[in-house]
């Protein structure tokens, strides 16, 4: 499974690539106004900024909602770099949008999917990654992992290539699940990704050799 991380903050970039498991970086409107980055040419700046520090794909997202400014704005996103993919909400236009962008070899991600209905017609329209929302579902009562996981079904049982993105990660313990139900990406905050590393026993066993070695060697 490929990692990605969900943030627009630069050190948090560069601190999780230093790690050498990074695959990508995804971000969103919300992320980019967190790190203060106003104005589109700030913004699409920012985007070849995370560009140059990753190799991989890093996901942008469009803001317009109707076809025609999708379009445009998914062509002017497309063209900063060769790891950009353009990130589309799923919706009507969306899905079209998807399509056209599939026939022009843009590569593209439909976000805020929450159904495997949606995750269909996104795969269908041609894109590479579809997200679905882990965390947004729990939040609502339903089942965020169980979603992804019926994706990941539904992709293999009809040969889709499209990949699935798990999305909205909030904890390590979401990471796990997702490696579990087949996930191609997991897109996570920092705090996630580091998360894994944590064990007691690995504590308490380090802590054991270097006290042994105190022991021997002074």
């Amino acid at each position: 499974m490929k990692f990605f991380i969900d943030t627009a903050n630069l050190d948090q970039i560069r601190e999780a690539n230093a790690m050498g498991v990074l695959d990508g970086v995804t971000t969103n409107p919300s992320l980019m106004a967190k790190e203060g980055i106003k104005g589109v040419e700030n913004q699409r700046q920012h985007y070849v900024d995370i560009c140059n520090i990753v190799d991989g794909d890093v996901s942008a997202e469009v803001i317009a909602t109707d076809y025609e400014n999708m379009i445009r704005e998914g062509k002017e996103l497309a063209v900063l770099h060769p790891n950009i993919v353009v990130k589309v909400p799923c919706i009507e236009d969306g899905i079209k949008a998807i399509k056209h962008f599939s026939q022009l070899g843009i590569r593209t991600n439909c976000t805020l999917v929450f159904s495997v209905g949606q995750a269909l017609l996104a795969a269908k329209a041609g894109a590479t990654y579809v997200s679905p929302f882990v965390g947004r579902l729990d939040d609502i009562s339903s089942d965020g992992i169980e979603l992804v996981g019926k994706i990941v079904d539904m992709y293999s049982t009809y040969s889709m290539s499209t990949e699935v993105l798990a999305a909205s990660i909030r904890s390590t313990q979401h990471i796990i699940q997702c490696v579990e139900v087949g996930a191609d990406v997991a897109t996570c905050p920092l705090s996630a990704i580091k998360g894994l590393l944590k064990h007691p026993l690995t504590d308490s066993g380090l802590a054991t050799f270097l006290a042994d070695y105190k022991k021997v060697n002074g």
